[in-house]
């Protein structure tokens, strides 16, 4: 057994070397295939950071009455924390609301000049409610307007809010929609260039497959070393893919965009990182910290994409 596991690895690095060009084209065409992946991977990345930072830039008010009392306000903001779809809440108090609004219009004279001649405050308090989920806004608007609240809340802006809301529901639904079916698809078109590519190597060694099997030689047998050879290309192609996305992303300037929106305009963006641009994570820190399941990812994925490439193109000339 070890001696047939032995003579599989050696024949697969010889098979490897003796292929020459056609490896090479092999290795490489598997580098595009993992490239793919890789920057559907980080594009994903990109995509989930802005639409979670976008998904907290929503959020619904409470806006209570002037006089409403702070310990029903306290009330209220405890059991809207007992609901599962609330993420967190911000009370903010009359005086603080006050002082807000002041700060946003100190350098316009009519209106801190209508404050100080009312001799009030004509603020109420409010709370910002943001949810887990931006699906989740209407249930608790829901909740607040099925509860007997109408003494102290003066208004819930949840309905003005709706259409940015349901807005942007749409666009992460088709943006999860969007990102799958490229996945999909260009999986589907790297796998068979890889493939084909692959066969090709393997046609090159027909006439000695075709005598072995006529010799006796099981199936196990000859695929072998074809198989490792398939695992050698995976391997190396998942090296040269890690430092073809080290490169660009070391760098963290405007060619990150090149990389994973090549059709889109390009701003003048030199010297701005991943992070200041997109506001999102920085690409080449996510890199280096995620660097061992990455590279684990692309290389179960060029392994499996070699070893089964191999096995497939191999069927067609072991039926002798």
């Amino acid at each position: 057994m070890l001696t047939q596991i032995k003579r599989n690895i050696v024949q697969g690095f010889v098979n490897f070397w003796r292929n020459g060009w056609v490896s090479l084209a092999t290795v490489l065409i598997m580098v595009v295939t993992l490239f793919v992946f890789g920057s559907l991977f980080f594009s994903n990345v990109i995509l989930t950071s802005s639409l979670e930072k976008l998904a907290d830039k929503v959020d619904i008010n409470v806006y209570f009455k002037v006089t409403a009392n702070e310990n029903d306000i306290t009330d209220l903001k405890s059991s809207l924390e007992k609901l599962a779809e609330v993420k967190q809440i911000a009370y903010i108090s009359r005086e603080q609301a006050l002082k807000n609004f002041q700060e946003k219009h100190s350098e316009n004279a009519l209106i801190t000049q209508s404050l100080d001649e009312l001799g009030e405050n004509p603020l109420g308090a409010s709370l910002n409610v943001t949810a887990k989920d931006p699906n989740q806004y209407e249930s608790i608007s829901k909740f607040l307007e099925s509860q007997n609240y109408e003494a102290i809340i003066d208004k819930v802006n949840y309905h003005e809010n709706k259409k940015v809301i349901e807005g942007l529901n749409l666009m992460i639904k088709s943006s999860r929609t969007s990102g799958l079916t490229s996945t999909i698809v260009l999986g589907i078109i790297a796998i068979l260039v890889a493939f084909n590519t692959i066969r090709l190597a393997i046609y090159t060694a027909k006439d000695e497959i075709s005598i072995m099997r006529l010799v006796g030689a099981t199936n196990a047998y000859i695929r072998g070393p074809f198989v490792v050879e398939g695992a050698i290309h995976g391997v190396l192609a998942t090296i040269i893919t890690m430092a073809v996305f080290w490169l660009p992303l070391s760098l963290g300037r405007d060619n990150i965009i090149l990389l994973f929106l090549p059709f889109s305009p390009i701003p003048d963006v030199s010297g701005v990182s991943t992070a200041e641009f997109y506001g999102g994570p920085d690409l080449f820190h996510y890199y280096i910290s995620n660097f061992i399941v990455i590279f684990l990812l692309l290389l179960v994925l060029g392994i499996v994409l070699g070893v089964i490439s191999s096995l497939i193109a191999t069927r067609r000339y072991l039926k002798v």
